[in-house]
């Protein structure tokens, strides 16, 4: 997909998420470079490494950073049975189009039937408690299947994300001696502006929801638009206190 056919967005003449947010920072080629260069060492060095993608706009970019660069760098996508359709369209997409494999991985069936039989659909609003219990059966048990046999994962991690964040280091050896996997992150020094403006020059193809204002995107039941001046996550579990907005994916010890 062309960046002239994304020059607009989808609500009439708003403009595109490229239009609002491509602005790079003043040492944008050395990121670019530093980001290429850690790849790199994850591939030579921390093999077998794979890439969680959620399709979000760092992730994309990172896949087309591997994509570029020909790294022997895999992708795997946490399909949690209640993405947006928008995701699954890109994911198809990504799928196809992609040089490095990109390899899905789905929850339990009979867990996530047990989970809605038991709790109901919208378990998720009830309480923290419940909402934990959907990310564990829906993702945190795929995530720990994809992970199995590796090395270390590259993440579309950034300080600029949250408060929560905001010390991502490249190189993250914390549970490396717990779970056994190194976690990379490639973009931790990139601002929302750099994101944008490398998709905008290498016309990466992106999920249209970014247009609608969903800087971050997860589940469907899980994620709205935001308004100006909200966090960067504020359109995630939007129901919560600001300090739980992680899913156990990247949380902390």
């Amino acid at each position: 997909m062309s960046v002239s056919s994304l020059s607009l967005g989808v609500q009439g003449n708003l403009p595109s998420a490229i239009a609002l947010h491509a602005n790079p920072s003043v040492n944008f080629a050395d990121k670019v470079a530093e980001t290429v260069a850690l790849l790199k060492q994850a591939a030579d060095e921390f093999s077998p490494v794979t890439q969680a993608s959620s399709l979000g706009a760092e992730d994309v970019v990172i896949t087309h950073l591997i994509n570029h660069n020909a790294l022997n760098i895999p992708v795997f996508v946490l399909e949690t049975g209640a993405l947006h359709r928008e995701t699954l369209a890109l994911l198809e997409r990504t799928q196809a189009h992609s040089v490095a494999p990109v390899k899905v991985y789905r929850p339990s069936t009979e867990k996530v039937i047990s989970f809605v039989k038991k709790h109901g659909q919208d378990a998720m609003y009830e309480s923290l408690e419940l909402r934990k219990a959907c990310c564990q059966v829906r993702k945190l048990e795929p995530l720990a299947e994809a992970l199995k046999g590796q090395r270390a994962w590259v993440t579309g991690l950034r300080r600029e994300q949250s408060t929560n964040r905001a010390e991502v280091p490249l190189i993250d050896r914390a549970d490396e001696a717990t779970k056994g996997q190194i976690k990379l992150n490639p973009l931790a020094n990139w601002t929302w502006g750099d994101v944008w403006h490398y998709i905008s020059i290498h016309q990466v193809d992106y999920n249209p929801l970014h247009d609608q204002f969903f800087p971050s995107i997860g589940c469907a039941p899980c994620t709205r638009a935001i308004s100006l001046g909200e966090e960067f996550r504020a359109g995630r579990w939007w129901w919560e206190d600001e300090a739980a907005k992680e899913c156990g994916l990247h949380a902390k010890k």
